[in-house]
């Protein structure tokens, strides 16, 4: 459809099918509406004939003469479907030859007009005009005649195929004769639009003659005319494109290095981890350089163990090397090629190449680390490349070492926080619960309210009791109710007391427990599960520390300090309209988010031998500590119950338990069996048919990182005896860990 003549032809084609279609269809429609009423004349007529003949045999009853009617006019009459005859609400007569049809004589009127036709439709799909002829004016019953359509059909379908031969025929003879004219008209403009095509393949000597005087003529000696004046410039033209060519390879070069800089310098400013900075830097030098073997040494600040970035991990190195590598670098070369033995770097991917391109980097005057380019025999890496991977190091320095400063002081604070375990009869020393801890300390010695919010079983009661304990009202009263365990008509009486005869039972007055924890705390747990009124009751007591007992008049004052927990979230209880937001906004002045146990597993460990040390005492047991496979399930299991239901896991298992270590048979089935983990998906292995083929890999470094979580468990983290037990040096060992990327 690109060409003039194709869319003239296509044109005329639609028109022609067009006009035919159109006509075709008028003359079928007519044709077909006059069948049809003269079908419709012949049935009326042939109904009232045979309703004429037949009103004496009903009258004088004669149904078989009736009947031997019906059944000759359908023999004799190809266009007569069917007949019958109703007369009393009973069919006399009729000539179906397994019954009457059901629905043929619905929605039919009792007495119907002379000659009323409509049309149905039998359920082989076959159409007739249904025609009503009283008889005798309806005395002696109704004629009901079915004409077939089917050679009405026929003879329009006839039509339709005769109107088809001869719309075709016209389209043939319209397009030959198209053709023709269309060739005559078009061809000037197509061998103007050859000579079009020759000019824009840059063949401008190629003229255009098309041999006409008309308006193509006078086009073709203008764009003639025009090719001159082409030819001319486009000569002028490459001359200067030759020149500039050159200049532009230069110009893109540094365009490109200008914009790798730009980029460079907008991602290292996005992040602040030294894995990520190491990683960014070799995936973008790596895009530079055509050697892709690069790695990064560092040298962390204050004597602390170098740091090696290759094939994705971050990971230390042996110390010895500082110096030797100090010594290397200090060249006045941007750069400078080495043999991989004479680095005495011991990297997998580069101590099979021939050489390796070293790119020191300072900052303040002190080595920060080296950029390593390893090189093959065959290594065709650009000096213009070499040097940008030099401006690139440099612009990064910076970035390196505040990384760098900033790992020094996360190792730091990690050897503390490995110090602290527990808090005031909480156990973890993941950093959730180092925070946790951090805020208890911060918000025990105000009167704040603080409102703790986690899952059943996280320990909120114990992080309220922590609170207490270090607040200056530890020596008062710590009075916990549990709003959910009483019902609306009574969590009053519990929290604000009652009078003697405040209601049926009310024998004598009882104070409630705001009364009970005056001058203490008073620890609200499930505070979600309050009922509206006893919440307006609440937040009365909250902003005016003034309490009314049930049945009584006089205000109490009291003071307490509120702590309030819920494993629902308050905010949704809010939005909902099951939670007063006043109310909300006054608990929540201090929020504390206990994290599910599924979310902290570096801690199960600490609380599973915590348990057992209790249960032991309890039980008069003496199970040592939990064998590997057992400390793995409870790695992986997802504990939905958290702290609880591992509490409940340890106690079940030691009183089952019959030797010196706890075995995986001694816990509940739902933890023990594979697949029966029903806590919520957090990417954790959770003991699934699906997840537990990954345990399945027998690959040398899965087994490698599995060997050694399994032993620090065993080992309760302690690294010293953990390196003992494997055979290898502390050193090593972490190492090892970082590779891994075990948390430790």
């Amino acid at each position: 459809m690109k060409s003039i003549r194709t869319r003239l032809l296509a044109a005329i084609t639609l028109i022609v099918i067009a006009s035919g279609l159109a006509i075709s269809q008028a003359v079928i429609h007519n044709y077909r509406s006059g069948l049809h009423e003269i079908a419709v004349e012949q049935a009326k007529t042939t109904a009232q004939n045979l309703s004429l003949i037949a009103a004496d045999m009903v009258l004088i009853n004669d149904i078989v003469a009736l009947q031997r009617l019906l059944t000759d006019r359908i023999e004799n009459d190809p266009n007569v479907g069917y007949l019958l005859i109703v007369h009393d609400e009973d069919i006399i007569a009729h000539t179906f030859s397994t019954g009457v049809p059901a629905g043929l004589l619905d929605g039919r009127p009792e007495e119907p007009a002379a000659g009323t036709t409509r049309r149905i439709q039998s359920h082989e799909g076959e159409r007739f005009l249904d025609v009503s002829w009283p008889i005798s004016d309806g005395r002696a019953g109704v004629l009901y005649l079915g004409y077939s359509e089917a050679s009405l059909e026929t003879r329009v379908w006839d039509l339709r195929v005769q109107a088809t031969i001869l719309t075709s025929l016209l389209l043939l003879a319209a397009l030959a004769v198209g053709m023709v004219l269309v060739r005559q008209i078009t061809r000037p403009l197509i061998s103007l639009t050859e000579a079009v095509d020759r000019v824009d393949e840059c063949r401008l000597e190629a003229p255009i003659r098309t041999g006409t005087d008309d308006e193509t003529g006078r086009l073709a000696t203008a764009f003639n005319h025009m090719l001159d004046r082409l030819r001319t410039h486009t000569e002028q033209i490459e001359e200067s494109r030759q020149s500039l060519e050159a200049k532009n390879r230069e110009l893109e070069r540094a365009q490109r290095q200008t914009r790798s800089l730009f980029d460079i310098s907008r991602g290292l400013s996005a992040l602040a981890g030294l894995n990520e900075i190491c990683a960014f830097l070799v995936e973008r030098l790596g895009g530079i350089v055509s050697c892709k073997t690069l790695s990064i040494v560092l040298f962390p600040p204050q004597g602390k163990t170098p740091f090696a970035f290759s094939d994705g991990n971050l990971f230390s190195i042996d110390d010895d090397l500082h110096l030797h590598l100090e010594m290397i670098a200090r060249f006045e070369d941007d750069w400078r090629f080495f043999e991989p033995d004479a680095l005495k770097i011991h990297l997998n991917e580069i101590k099979n190449l021939s050489r390796v391109a070293v790119f020191p980097f300072f900052h303040e005057n002190r080595l920060t680390g080296i950029f390593l380019v390893g090189c093959t025999n065959q290594c065709i890496c650009a000096d213009a490349d070499l040097r940008v991977v030099r401006m690139v190091i440099d612009q990064s320095s910076g970035a390196i070492h505040r990384a760098l400063a900033q790992q020094s002081e996360m190792e730091q604070l990690r050897e503390r926080i490995e110090k602290k375990t527990g808090y005031g009869g909480l156990i973890g020393k993941t950093p959730q619960m180092q925070m946790i801890y951090k805020l208890i300390e911060d918000v025990a010695p105000s009167d704040a309210t603080v409102l703790v919010e986690g899952e059943s079983g996280t320990g909120k009661e114990l992080v309220a009791k922590a609170i207490h304990e270090k607040s200056p009202r530890k020596d008062k009263p710590f009075i916990v109710i549990n709003c959910s365990a009483y019902p609306p008509a009574l969590l009053e009486s519990e929290l604000f007391g009652h009078e003697k005869g405040a209601f049926t039972g009310a024998i004598k007055r009882k104070p409630g427990r705001f009364e009970q924890a005056n001058g203490g705390t008073i620890f609200l747990d499930e505070v979600g599960d309050i009922p509206p009124a006893a919440q307006v009751k609440l937040l009365r007591v909250i902003q005016n520390r003034k309490i009314e007992r049930i049945g009584g008049s006089e205000a109490i004052t009291v003071d307490n300090r509120i702590l309030a927990a819920t494993n629902k979230s308050l905010l949704g209880e809010v939005q909902a309209g099951r939670f007063r937001e006043d109310l909300y906004y006054r608990l929540n002045v201090i929020p504390v988010h206990l994290p599910p146990l599924r979310e902290r597993k570096n801690d199960i460990p600490y609380l599973a031998r915590h348990f057992l040390a209790r249960y032991n005492e309890l039980q008069d047991k003496q199970a040592e500590d939990f064998d590997a496979e057992s400390m793995r399930r409870m790695l992986e299991y997802d504990w939905p119950g958290n702290v609880r239901e591992l509490e409940n896991t340890v106690e079940h298992a030691v009183v089952l338990s019959r030797e010196s270590m706890i075995r995986l048979s001694d816990f509940p089935v739902a933890v023990s069996k594979p697949g029966r983990s029903i806590g919520v998906s957090t990417g954790i292995p959770t003991g699934r048919p699906e997840e537990s083929a990954k345990h399945d890999d027998t690959t040398l470094e899965t087994n490698e990182k599995k060997l050694l979580t399994e032993t620090l468990a065993a080992c309760g983290d302690n690294k010293a005896e953990a390196a003992r037990r494997l055979g290898i040096g502390r050193s090593t060992l972490y190492t090892k860990l970082k590779k891994h990327r075990i948390e430790f």
